[in-house]
């Protein structure tokens, strides 16, 4: 038996190289986890982290304290088996809840415990995140989630059923474990980045597999844009995929007024056009450059603002993130929603690919989800214990028990 006895947190922060994790909006980032250590009695360690950029980590840090004590005493198989209601239980503090309610600090804090948790299950099971979630039963999958104000789209039930209905060719989508799953490059048009940079990128990018990769947009001339994009199509050819990132730069207006001018180099899509709350912009963006698609994800913090942009037609790549929704579970209810409204699920990666390197497995194996690609940052791999592995463009499946999400030096 494998029982939580105490935890500890850690504020990591990695400065990064000048122009690296740049766009139009964080100018200047440091790449940073508030690190939730769950210390089992039998020595195991659960590894949960939050993303941030550096500013204000502490304060997640100090949110998970306030968070973590209903889970000191929990032995891990008796926790995970309705670890719905638990979450649900802390996320709606009679008190701690005002901060959020699901979302900010207190969201985040929840993510990195929760991920904490899924971490130190696995490796209690001696198995990775990604073949745990494919052994359990849609019964017991779903007790993992709390459908609290999902009720009008997505019953318990209702996810069980869809779980069901996919069984059929799991077997034949297994495949994916020995070929790997696709990745897309990020690093090669940050925004700071210079031109000669951006065209070295992308033709490494090409000869190490990738087949698709992303660009930074936002600029207060939306010339340097298209001019950036054009450069990229130019140097990659009609083949590879380009997907434009605006991190919010623009207003509706703009948006509208630059997505169009940018279509001329047929992006895959756009993403974060403007301010994420709200939903009936991005319908309104999405209607105008279709059939390019709107992507949205990274600054979503939660299920119910999904089933909001599900159900306005506002998006058409689902970038969910679990460390940015409250972990895994919460992202295990969006996946499973995204599902019955058949759109596709490429995650933001803000924990570098690390936990989401299983997750798309389990999408593709378990959902039927078209297996297209996740987003490479690499930039802190050296951090982690067992990085994410990518050859020849593709995500190696991962082996190792838990979340790969056990960091050196904390």
């Amino acid at each position: 038996m494998t029982t939580i006895r105490s935890f500890r947190t850690a504020d990591l922060r990695i400065d990064l190289p000048p122009g690296v994790g740049s766009d139009a909006v964080h100018t200047d980032p440091v790449y940073g986890y508030a690190v939730t250590l769950l210390e089992a009695d039998d020595g195991q360690v659960g590894t949960g982290i939050n993303y941030t950029l550096g500013g204000g980590t502490n304060l997640v840090c100090a949110a998970i304290g306030l968070l973590v004590e209903p889970l000191l005493g929990r032995e891990i198989e008796a926790l995970m088996s309705n670890f719905g209601e638990v979450q649900r239980q802390i996320a709606e503090h009679h008190q701690l809840r005002w901060l959020g309610p699901h979302k900010g600090v207190t969201h985040a804090a929840l993510a990195s415990i929760t991920i904490g948790c899924y971490d130190l299950w696995a490796k209690s099971r001696g198995v990775p995140l990604w073949k745990l979630l494919l052994d359990l039963s849609p019964e017991q999958l779903v007790n993992l989630i709390d459908f609290t104000y999902l009720e009008d789209e997505l019953s318990r039930q209702e996810a069980i059923e869809i779980l069901y209905s996919q069984a059929s060719g799991r077997a034949q989508r297994e495949s994916v474990l020995e070929t790997g799953y696709p990745g897309y490059d990020t690093s090669v048009g940050w925004f700071q980045y210079d031109d000669d940079t951006i065209r070295e990128n992308a033709r490494r990018a090409v000869d190490q597999g990738f087949t698709a990769m992303k660009l930074k947009v936002g600029s207060q001339d939306a010339d340097r844009d298209v001019r950036r994009a054009n450069l990229i199509r130019d140097e990659v050819g009609s083949e590879v995929l380009i997907m434009l990132d605006a991190n919010q730069a623009w207003n509706l207006p703009q948006a509208l007024d630059i997505c169009s001018r940018l279509g001329q180099i047929k992006p895959y899509w756009v993403e974060e056009p403007t301010q994420p709350d709200d939903v009936l912009a991005h319908k309104k963006i999405a209607e105008a450059i279709d059939p390019v698609f709107v992507a949205v994800g990274e600054s979503i913090h939660n299920r119910v603002v999904w089933k909001n942009y599900f159900q306005a037609a506002a998006v058409g790549i689902v970038q969910a993130d679990c460390t940015r929704l409250a972990g895994i579970s919460e992202y295990l209810a969006v996946t499973i929603l995204a599902r019955k409204f058949g759109l596709r699920v490429v995650p933001h990666v803000g924990d570098m690919g690390q936990i989401h390197q299983h997750l798309v497995l389990f999408n593709h194996i378990a959902l039927n989800h078209e297996r297209l690609f996740l987003e490479y940052i690499p930039h802190l791999r050296k951090r982690f214990v067992h990085p994410a592995q990518v050859e020849g463009g593709c995500y190696q499946t991962p082996q190792e028990p838990g979340c790969s999400t056990s960091l050196h030096q904390v």
